[in-house]
């Protein structure tokens, strides 16, 4: 069968496919959040003033971008495993995590005053943010990675690094639980790394693993 006949086989067997791609997903996400959270409970711990902290705005605030961030990240992740499948929206859904990102760091700029926005920046924990969310995103990426073979991804390096993107929004969520620099500034920075870094692997891990 010639690779044109063989995703047209593909794409007429998409609703089924669509729907066991999801239920892998959300296995692999289940499987793979259930070892890092076992680490973070194990070793890493919520922050001494989590109940404090988790009444204020900008605490809460990482997690809806690193929760927007995975969501997005794994919305098209399902599309980009199935050849012929639309995008739609979740072509630029990964770009509202960013954007609102940016939006608060723009206010913080606003609202803080100029010789604070450095140690905003610097913050207390950066390495610990560019060791521990790589740490944390590297269980949830295994299993990403095992339910995308059960796809057929046409784009392997682009999908290993939604992929990445994907479970480094999950690690920086669980982390962000830890961390004690909740200022928009400290996320924009550290966090993007650290989940760059993740994006990384997973680009250069997917033509290897992913391809068929």
């Amino acid at each position: 069968m010639k690779t044109d006949e063989l995703i047209n086989a593909l794409v007429a067997d998409l609703p089924m496919r669509s729907l066991r791609m999801a239920k892998l997903f959300v296995l692999a996400v289940m499987g793979g959040a259930a070892i890092s959270g076992a680490i973070f409970f194990l070793w890493i711990h919520p922050r001494p003033d989590f109940m404090q902290a988790a009444t204020t705005v900008r605490f809460l605030f990482k997690f809806v971008v690193t929760l927007l961030l995975a969501g997005a990240a794994f919305g098209l992740l399902g599309r980009l495993a199935q050849p012929g499948a639309p995008l739609g929206l979740w072509r630029v859904g990964c770009f509202a995590a960013p954007a609102l990102l940016v939006l608060a760091v723009v206010t913080e700029l606003l609202v803080a005053p100029s010789d604070s926005w450095a140690a905003r920046l610097i913050g207390a924990n950066a390495k610990y943010c560019l060791s521990l969310i790589p740490l944390l995103a590297l269980a949830p990426l295994v299993a990403i990675f095992v339910a995308l073979r059960e796809g057929a991804p046409t784009q392997p390096r682009l999908v290993g690094a939604v992929a990445g993107l994907a479970a480094g929004g999950v690690a920086a969520a669980m982390y962000a639980a830890h961390c004690t620099d909740d200022s928009p500034l400290f996320v924009a920075i550290w966090y993007s790394i650290a989940i760059g870094i993740v994006t990384f692997v997973g680009a250069a891990a997917g033509p290897r693993f992913l391809r068929w």
